[in-house]
């Protein structure tokens, strides 16, 4: 059973408005499953196909010429000499959902589309699944500690595979394949400590100097391979809010990885008990709230919103939503049982900023309620957050 994903009606909004329609995402988020299911019409070609990437390279005008009424074209990025061949195509027909292409690499599909597509492309980006796509395809996971260790990637609830055993194929066969074609890395197995030092730094400030250091590698290094784990949409940096509320603001991002269940193999987790009692699982939590709040956004077509805030003197709110001059705080606690402590950074907040926008707790029980002035949201409704 295909598990249904929340941006399908966005995707078909995109198909009436745009010649061309671009889904990027991690490799196995479904983005070959979704755009399948939404134009199960149109032809599909692979360009990972060897046979097919060729074909495309050196007779891009004739590959194209197969598909008279558009296509289907995964991996895209693969064969970048098809997208000016492709502004040719689309602009001599004039329809609208020509062409559907998938990439799992921001470089490769969104450089393309810049350079050749501009104002021809619409875009969707495609995380791993999130709890309200998992209730709907009756995939309901009701112990956080579970779906922190198992983490969204569609196929760990398709198929009969252990997270351990999928992950370490994942990593093995898409990030270091991935990682060899966007950068050279001479010692792979420095990149692997490099990506284990990154999961045990998530939901932190990231600190480049210390990472290249404790890796044994130059701060240049290690701020390259940032961004190609940024672009295969492996983590994200969430940025500082800009306003000065009086104090000094940290100026450095956090560093996030948008799947806990990757984050928790890189850590050595080897089940759901484990992740109960592990040093991490605070972070990892908070990891998981903020990619569900992304989840909500990217699915709508919409571009990231959250910020946090820290000042020099330890203040800190873990999310602003910011939404044109409105900002809502969110605070984000792993704990089941609320104790008075949970709402000091709010509070703090609420004080130093004058701000009178709505506050939240999303935390690790399962109660909705109203405290303090601060609406409670159990960990699995953090998309209800007005976002």
């Amino acid at each position: 059973m295909v598990i249904p994903r929340a941006s399908t009606q966005f995707l078909r909004k995109l198909a009436k408005g745009w010649p061309v329609v671009a889904v990027t995402g991690p490799r196995q988020s479904g983005k070959t499953t979704l755009v399948r299911a939404v134009f199960p019409e149109k032809p599909y070609v692979s360009l990972e196909d060897p046979d097919q990437m060729e074909f495309a390279r050196k007779d891009p005008r004739g590959f194209l010429s197969r598909f008279p009424e558009g296509a289907i074209l995964d991996e895209v990025q693969r064969c970048p000499e098809l997208f000016s061949y492709l502004q040719t195509r689309v602009d001599a027909a004039g329809k609208m959902g020509m062409f559907v292409l998938t990439g799992s690499q921001q470089f490769g599909l969104l450089s393309g589309i810049t350079q050749s597509l501009a104002g021809r492309a619409g875009l969707l980006q495609l995380l791993p699944l999130s709890v309200d796509e998992l209730k709907k395809g009756n995939r309901e996971v009701k112990n956080p500690d579970t779906l922190l260790y198992q983490g969204g990637y569609p196929p760990l609830y398709s198929r009969r595979v252990s997270p351990v055993n999928w992950y370490a194929n994942y990593v093995m066969t898409y990030v270091e394949r991935d990682v060899r074609q966007l950068i050279n890395v001479k010692d792979l197995s420095v990149f692997r400590r490099f990506f284990k030092l990154c999961a045990a730094r998530t939901g932190q400030l990231l600190n480049l100097s210390s990472l290249a250091n404790d890796c044994g590698i130059t701060h240049n290094t290690a701020k390259a391979w940032i961004s190609v784990l940024e672009a295969s949409y492996l983590v994200f940096l969430m940025n500082p809010h800009h306003k000065n509320f009086g104090k000094r603001l940290v100026k450095t991002p956090k560093l996030y990885f948008y799947d806990t269940g990757l984050a928790a193999w890189l850590l050595g987790i080897e089940d759901a008990k484990h992740m109960a009692i592990h040093s991490m699982r605070g972070e990892l939590f908070e990891s998981f709230v903020v990619a569900e709040m992304l989840k909500a956004r990217f699915n709508k077509g919409l571009p990231s919103n959250l910020f946090f805030w820290r000042d020099n003197t330890g203040n800190e709110v873990d999310v602003l939503i910011e939404k044109g001059e409105r900002l809502t705080a969110v605070e984000i606690k792993s704990g089941r049982t609320v104790t008075e402590d949970y709402f000091t950074s709010l509070m703090k907040w609420r004080r130093i900023s004058g701000s009178s926008g709505k506050q939240y707790l999303v935390y690790g029980g399962g109660e909705h309620y109203t405290r303090s002035q601060v609406t409670l949201l159990p960990w699995n409704r953090a998309a209800d957050l007005e976002m």
